[in-house]
């Protein structure tokens, strides 16, 4: 296998289990702004774009103030009212260490917001891991892999020395464009025959699978 000098990981649904918040939140968001509630599978279709273009997909529409509104409502429900756990999947620390520990560069490409991401990382005390990292705030949505040539051209490492890690079509797709490796996770919200389309190096089905791929074990 190829020893990957830096790993870049998408954040929700690959290393936190947060699909079911992004889900519930969206849910209310959508109950608030009295616009049809999307389910779960169509939610979970657009987790990891940039949340306002996320949001116009998944209603179906361009206008300005429902968009606001939606946009409002989701992060007053994410920040304020919604209690669903978001912790990260089990292993994960573990495997940052052991990645860390065998002198891996690792990054964060992520449609979250920076505040977001920031809160993350320190609920979860996981950003010092990470070199660096790219968010909706600082880079075109996925699947542009603007994100990708960002963190590229910051630690000076090629595609080629490089995986992107995610658990999208979108993850997969962006790598894909600049003819960097991927590794796709089953176990986040898209299916594996979907991820499959766009040859990744491995599917893997758990942390630990990932842990041991990583590290050629």
């Amino acid at each position: 296998m190829k020893d990957y000098q830096l790993i870049i990981f998408d954040w929700d649904g690959t290393l936190m289990d947060s699909a079911g918040k992004i889900v519930s939140c969206m849910q209310q968001a959508a109950a608030q702004c009295d616009v049809p509630i999307p389910d779960a599978h169509a939610v979970g279709n657009i987790i990891g774009i940039s949340l306002r273009p996320a949001i116009q997909i998944l209603f179906n529409t361009r206008d300005d103030k429902l968009t606001d509104a939606l946009l409002t409502a989701y992060k007053d429900a994410y920040l304020e009212k919604d209690v669903t756990p978001c912790p990260l999947f089990t292993g994960t620390m573990d495997m940052l260490n052991t990645l860390s520990a065998h002198n891996k560069t690792l990054a964060v490409a992520t449609g979250k917001a920076r505040r977001g991401l920031d809160r993350a990382w320190k609920n979860t005390q996981t950003g010092h891991f990470f070199v660096t990292s790219r968010t909706a705030c600082e880079a075109d949505s996925k699947p542009s892999p603007d994100m990708l040539r960002q963190i590229l051209s910051e630690t000076g490492f090629s595609a080629h020395d490089a995986l992107m890690v995610g658990d999208t079509v979108y993850d997969m797709q962006m790598a894909q464009e600049i003819g960097m490796d991927r590794l796709a996770v089953s176990y986040g919200v898209h299916e594996s025959d979907r991820l499959a389309a766009h040859e990744p190096v491995a599917i893997v089905d758990s942390i630990y699978h990932m842990q041991t791929f990583l590290l050629g074990q």
